[in-house]
């Protein structure tokens, strides 16, 4: 696996991802681990792979981008809306954060849990709606959100470091046009950068 391991970082440093340290992080993971098993063969494929309740592993490519996007260094606190397979949190471990993740599918949060466990990732794990945050443990230098909704929820913004704590999550119609959003938090201002277009589920939720 890891001959494949290597091929999929070369494809993603092909496509535009320049920061060694995420490159390396995702040269360490195993992608495998993360997709059920009898999709493993499909693992190192620049795709999204059903996880099982409606949920999907990302595409590496979109991994890598997203993780660089958010422009952290090691030691910074980190908070992931949408645990899912794990595979993002632990890259995010890997790359020395400290990770915070969230997942809403009970089924999912006690797999991943588990998995990540085993693999020796030290994730802190929580099983809620995401729509809040996680503000016991706020402020976050950096939040992703690998679900889509269809406007920012504003506890996220309220949750980043007011000094450039920066939010990377995709916007949009459910199963429609989407984009992908980076918002730099200024004090009490917001950059936002348009990373483009991407397709992602839609970010469930009991607010509206």
């Amino acid at each position: 696996m890891s001959e494949r391991r290597q091929e999929m970082v070369e494809l993603i440093r092909r496509r535009g991802i320049r920061d060694e340290h995420v490159l390396d992080a995702m040269r360490k993971v195993p992608r495998h681990e993360f997709v059920p098993e009898r999709r493993s063969d499909r693992a190192y494929g620049d795709f999204p792979i059903s996880i099982g309740e409606g949920q999907t592993i990302s595409q590496p490519y979109i991994v890598a981008m997203m993780t660089e996007a958010l422009d952290l260094e090691p030691g910074d606190r980190v908070l992931e809306i949408g645990t899912g397979s794990g595979y993002q949190a632990a890259v995010l471990d890997e790359m020395g954060m400290e990770v915070y993740s969230i997942e809403r599918v009970s089924e999912l949060y006690e797999r991943t849990q588990d998995l990540l466990a085993r693999l020796g990732y030290d994730v802190h794990m929580k099983l809620a709606d995401g729509y809040d945050g996680w503000p016991e443990h706020a402020p976050y230098d950096g939040i992703i959100v690998t679900a889509a909704p269809k406007q920012v929820p504003p506890p996220l913004i309220e949750q980043l470091n007011p000094q450039e704590g920066c939010l990377v999550i995709p916007v949009g119609q459910p199963f429609g046009f989407q984009n992908l959003l980076k918002i730099i938090r200024h004090g009490e201002e917001t950059e936002r950068i348009n990373l483009g277009g991407v397709a992602f589920v839609p970010f469930v939720t009991e607010e509206t």
